[in-house]
């Protein structure tokens, strides 16, 4: 199974940090947060990464390398041209480096602990969402869990991590163009198409400097 990093977007919250610098490469912990995602995810057996750059993308590159000191094999999706795509329309783009087999995507800008599963099996469903307990920053939260069934409504509703396997069949016939994700796992959770479950380890949406400051801090 390959791995998607979600890495293109400017980051406009942690601005003026990701105004010389992009998200991905902030440090936390003593190292680019995006880093601490390539070694978690070779630690669980992942050996091609797939990158999408747009803002100072050049510098992911330059940064990051091939991937070699890691032992695996980095490639890039490149939107600096267009301009970051949101998180369709990189998954939709980065659909031919991705293949033909289901695919994990990782948002750039969250840290976690959660134990990337490269075995997991889909079974009949177009993707399985970890979902996580409600932070103070979306204390409504995104999706329930009906079972093991994703739901748009329930009683009890829990925050999208960020952390998703996926299907290709899902992203077929949509338009390579910038689009959010949510509408599209809305409408197909309506369908009973997406599976779920609640993930209650580690997770931080390192979305703000005053965010960034505190996991530096405090964990």
């Amino acid at each position: 199974m390959k791995a998607m990093i979600l890495a293109a977007g400017r980051g406009e919250r942690m601005r003026p940090l990701t105004d010389m610098v992009p998200k991905p490469l902030l440090p936390v912990k003593g190292k680019p947060l995006i880093v601490h995602h390539i070694e978690r995810l070779k630690e669980a057996g992942f050996e091609e990464i797939v990158i999408n750059i747009a803002h100072l993308g050049h510098l992911l590159p330059k940064t990051l390398g091939d991937g070699s000191r890691w032992n695996v094999r980095l490639i890039y999706s490149d939107e600096q041209e267009s301009g970051a795509l949101e998180s369709l329309g990189a998954i939709v783009k980065a659909l031919p480096l991705l293949g033909d087999e289901p695919f994990l995507v990782v948002n750039g800008d969250i840290f976690c602990d959660y134990p990337f599963d490269p075995d997991i099996d889909l079974q009949n469903s177009l993707a399985h969402l970890i979902l996580v307990p409600n932070p103070p920053h979306n204390k409504k939260g995104d999706f329930g869990l009906n079972g093991d069934y994703i739901s748009n409504v329930e009683q009890k509703m829990f925050t999208f991590s960020g952390i998703g396997y996926y299907h290709p069949q899902m992203f077929e016939n949509i338009p390579k163009q910038k689009a959010p994700l949510a509408p599209l796992l809305r409408e197909l959770a309506d369908k009973q198409a997406l599976t779920g479950e609640l993930y209650s380890g580690v997770w931080h949406d390192i979305g703000t400097p005053e965010r960034l400051k505190e996991i530096n801090e405090n964990f």
